[in-house]
């Protein structure tokens, strides 16, 4: 199993230009860790909100970047 991010715009659009492409993870520990550490870049780059898949299969989708 890998666990990778999709960048998504405000309308829920993939973001693929700008950013690079999500690298893979063996966990899900390890994803959300990475997004802990990137989300201010990803936000700068235009990424609105991320979806979470594990191989293609939707763990969670259309987490905000934005602090509340």
């Amino acid at each position: 199993m890998t666990w990778r991010w999709r960048y998504e715009n405000a309308n829920g659009g993939e973001v693929v230009e700008g950013v690079a492409p999500s690298d893979t993870f063996p966990s899900q520990a390890d994803a959300e860790s990475w997004l802990g550490e990137s989300w201010r870049e990803l936000l700068e780059a235009g990424v609105e909100k991320v979806t979470l898949l594990e191989d293609e299969k939707i763990e969670y989708e259309g987490m905000s970047l934005r602090p509340e």
